[in-house]
């Protein structure tokens, strides 16, 4: 009996979070992001948003795709961390105080590399 109860939880339990998967977007967004110690510190800070389930940065063209869930975040609010991590996201200017504190590498002035 206790088995039989068991499982069944154990399957709607299952089925929820399958469908809870399903409602989740996926945004891209442009970055000011230059090299590998950007695309850590964007990734890092976005894992740390709540809502947000992946994000992926592309070095190549410097867009960052993110995977959330609507019922717990925004667009908005994913750009937000990343004006506030210091880069741009889109047509949004970083936050210039945040901007300032990047590694002098990481900042819009430097090279690529």
């Amino acid at each position: 009996m206790k088995t039989t109860i068991l499982s069944i939880l154990t399957a709607l339990f299952l089925g929820m979070n399958i469908a809870i998967a399903d409602g989740d977007k996926e945004i891209k967004i442009k970055t000011s992001a230059i090299c590998e110690m950007c695309k850590a510190r964007i990734e890092r800070n976005l894992g740390l948003s709540k809502g947000v389930k992946e994000s992926n940065l592309d070095l190549s063209n410097k867009v960052v795709t993110v995977k959330y869930n609507p019922n717990k975040t925004t667009p908005e609010a994913i750009k937000a961390t990343i004006i506030n991590t210091g880069y741009d996201a889109d047509e949004v200017t970083a936050n210039q105080k945040a901007h300032d504190k990047l590694p002098s590498c990481c900042r819009k002035t430097a090279a690529a590399h």
